[in-house]
């Protein structure tokens, strides 16, 4: 059938389905193509920590100014989650996630052909920008088609395609900028994007159950105070497996004496763990949330404490690297979920916090890193300071418990 204003061999314009008229069939598919958003995501996130020394090495500048670059990506996505998740409720989701994915797409090209170390940083925030909505409107999509019982397990399929750049895209990512140079990291990445963003294209339906919210309405998440203290949990908690991933190409080639040419090797082991990780964060998320998040941190306090040990050792700390991703990557999804129950009709704005809180933490990890090696303590010493940052987020997970289970008592009262 054709559109009697246009020529008779233009086939009219397919309309797209709507969410609720697509099969578990096309919801996989659907679901796979967000993820491999986030799979995109996730190796240029991650990929910049791997290619610091090579990055450092090209613009001659010191290991605490090339954690700039990464702080610089993590300051993109704090300014950008809030600002794109408020002002952006009344626009369709599935244009949403184009548009978001088309900035991500930009902001990497530009990073390809950064010629000085102002213009990468300055790359790295653009990239960084549409992270935390892109996020956010993928993992409440993602919800939004799964039954309701599903939910912690459709936001970790999401968050999986970041768990799996860490075991394929960033060691991918950083054996090819090793080989051919930095630039082509993020070559690889713009390619992901391209793919990601012809598949949501394609096979993205209209979200009519997702309904469009105010700028107001999502601005009310933040005067609650279980968003507040889950924001934190997540800035905190994360912060120390930012803290030893942002150096670990020193940590393991200097400090362990592992051959630069194995640090993929090191990557890949993390990702492994954080693939595991995300998968049982799922789980813990449908099966019991609130201990589901104090299991998490106190996991990474007790793993963060054996790397500094045995970080120092090529096998037993690549081995133990892996099990930091573990337990780092199981905490996300949980908080995720926390964050959609506690916004109410915020989800939006709340679910891209989460990621604004991660990145924060991102920011928070690198510079506390940087500044412990600059004051002349080992590569390990790092380990500590995440140690101190994960029982700090337990103890701000021990008020955030008790006043919503005293809610919930209330309620039912």
């Amino acid at each position: 059938m054709t559109n009697r204003y246009s020529p008779s061999w233009i086939p009219e314009r397919r309309p797209r389905p709507r969410q609720t008229e697509i099969g578990d069939r096309r919801r996989l598919a659907v679901m796979l193509a967000m993820s491999l958003g986030s799979f995109a995501i996730g190796t240029t996130e991650f990929v910049s920590m791997g290619l610091l020394n090579t990055i450092a090495e090209d613009f001659q500048i010191s290991e605490n100014e090339a954690g700039v670059i990464i702080s610089a990506y993590a300051l993109g996505v704090v300014v950008g989650a809030p600002l794109i998740t408020v002002f952006t409720g009344l626009m369709p989701r599935r244009r949403l996630l184009l548009l978001l994915m088309g900035a991500f797409l930009i902001g990497n090209v530009i990073s390809v052909f950064a010629a000085t170390y102002e213009t990468l940083i300055i790359s790295r925030f653009i990239a960084g920008l549409p992270h935390g909505a892109y996020f956010s409107v993928a993992a409440l999509s993602a919800a939004s088609m799964a039954p309701v019982t599903e939910r912690g397990r459709a936001v970790a399929f999401i968050t999986m395609g970041l768990a799996v750049a860490t075991v394929i895209g960033v060691p991918a990512a950083e054996a090819l900028g090793s080989a051919m140079g930095w630039p082509a990291a993020y070559a690889l990445v713009a390619v992901f994007a391209l793919i990601t963003i012809i598949m949501l294209w394609y096979l993205m339906p209209h979200m009519v159950s997702m309904k469009p919210t105010r700028p107001r309405t999502e601005i009310g998440a933040l005067g609650r105070s279980q968003v507040w203290f889950t924001l934190a949990i997540g800035t905190v908690g994360s912060g120390g497996m930012f803290a030893i991933y942002t150096y670990i190409s020193w940590t393991m080639t200097e400090g362990a004496g592992l051959d630069p040419d194995l640090l993929w090797l090191v990557l890949m082991t993390y990702g492994v763990g954080s693939v595991a990780g995300n998968w049982f964060g799922g789980r813990l998320a449908d099966r019991n949330l609130e201990w589901g998040v104090l299991l998490a941190l106190i996991m990474i306090a007790i793993i963060l404490t054996i790397f500094y040990f045995t970080s120092t050792h090529p096998v037993a700390g690549t081995i133990t690297f892996g099990f930091c991703g573990f337990f780092g990557t199981c905490l996300a999804p949980t908080l995720q979920v926390r964050l959609m129950d506690v916004a109410h009709d915020a989800q939006t704005l709340a679910a891209a916090l989460n990621h604004a809180a991660l990145n924060m933490a991102n920011a928070a990890g690198a510079a506390i890193g940087g500044a412990v090696i600059a004051a002349g303590f080992s590569y390990s010493a790092p380990a500590l300071a995440g140690v101190v940052l994960a029982l700090i987020a337990i103890v701000i997970w021990i008020p955030a418990y008790l006043l919503r289970r005293r809610s919930a008592e209330r309620a039912v009262a």
